[in-house]
């Protein structure tokens, strides 16, 4: 018999659910290659049930989806709801109690693809960042005092346990010795800064890697040293692991030098319970039913649900394969409305070319 998976699909707003749909696609068309069967269950929760209803979640949203093997996810922000309502009430409150501790972000230039960094190609851009999901800046510990006044004062307090970095520090040495490429993490935080957050962050890094993994070279930088070095020399690293305030950040740097948001593909793991996939760019509403808007980043998260979630790595690897092919020799651009082809085009492409089993 073959296996089976539950998927939750979220397509959210804008343009997501474009995306997922086609990364949906993809996926039915490995699962049919590589047999096992995937049962989907889709979810309306986004902008347009918030102005309709004016709940962000139901009030069991977690519970619903952690009857789920993974969770597949488009992109969230409307344009008539007010930042921050659909961002904080969706995503950080899934991220938060579904206990996704790890937000894994793959950095990789594929072949054809265009990347601003000069003389650089995809032998040179090829790592992975790891970044704390559910703690620091994001816990929203903080406050006001004398609001609206010419005193006013503002407090944001960054949170961090020891085991909040131990369960992501424990998560980046592992997934650094199953890469098998330069078997180099590096720490990325402001030791010179933020001396009590990243002195736990060194303690715990260095206390682990030595105790459990003396074989995995360890090394640090700071965080703006970290973003010239992506810029000037991105084949320096393997894996990233920092805090989720410069995880946030980085990665949208990554994004960039691999060619764009349309490209960049995440994951909101929880190594023990129930992950969140999703294309790391936004909703893009001005390009909502134009059939123009990139899938890429979709299908790779969706190779990425297969690999981290359901464990079906050949399948994964079949997508990834698809993708690069596509990218190399079908899309003249990854920019939406250039791509040579329209979305659906992009989807069925990569579609046939896993059929096909290049």
């Amino acid at each position: 018999m073959a296996k089976s998976y539950n998927v939750a699909q979220l397509g959210g707003d804008g343009t997501g659910p474009e995306v997922v749909r086609e990364s949906r696609k993809v996926l039915e068309v490995a699962a049919k290659r590589f047999g096992f069967k995937l049962n989907w269950e889709e979810y309306d929760w986004g902008g347009d049930r918030y102005l309709r209803t004016g709940e962000v979640l139901p009030p069991k949203a977690a519970d619903t989806l952690r009857q789920h093997d993974a969770i597949l996810l488009g992109a969230i922000g409307h344009p008539d709801v007010k930042p921050g309502i659909l961002e904080k009430g969706i995503l950080l409150k899934l991220r938060f109690e579904l206990q996704q501790y790890i937000n894994l972000r793959p950095v990789k230039l594929y072949p054809g693809v265009e990347t601003p960094l000069k003389d650089k190609g995809p032998e040179h851009i090829d790592f992975v960042v790891v970044r704390e999901n559910n703690e620091g800046i994001y816990t929203g510990a903080g406050g006001t005092m004398k609001y609206g006044t010419p005193e006013e004062i503002a407090t944001q307090l960054s949170v961090q346990s020891r085991a909040g970095c131990d369960r992501c520090l424990k998560f980046a040495f592992e997934l650094t010795q199953q890469r098998k490429k330069k078997n180099t993490l590096t720490l990325v935080g402001k030791t010179n800064v933020l001396t009590y957050e990243f002195d736990l962050w060194e303690r715990a890094f260095h206390e682990m890697g030595a105790a459990k993994y003396p074989n995995i070279k360890r090394e640090y930088n700071h965080v703006d040293a970290c973003c010239m070095w992506f810029v000037k020399n991105p084949e320096w690293f393997d894996v990233i692991v920092t805090n989720n305030l410069f995880g946030d950040i980085i990665t949208d740097l990554g994004a960039m030098i691999q060619g764009g948001m349309g490209i960049a593909s995440g994951g909101n793991l929880n190594p023990e319970g129930v992950s969140m996939y999703e294309p790391i760019g936004g909703s893009a509403p001005k390009y909502t039913g134009q059939d123009v808007i990139n899938p890429v980043a979709a299908i790779g998260a969706g190779a990425m649900l297969l690999e981290y979630s359901l464990k079906e790595t050949d399948a994964a690897a079949a997508i990834e394969r698809a993708i690069m092919k596509t990218t190399a020799e079908k899309m003249k651009s990854q920019s939406a409305g250039k791509m040579g082809m329209g979305t659906r085009q992009v989807g069925d492409t990569v579609a046939q070319l896993v059929a096909d089993g290049i």
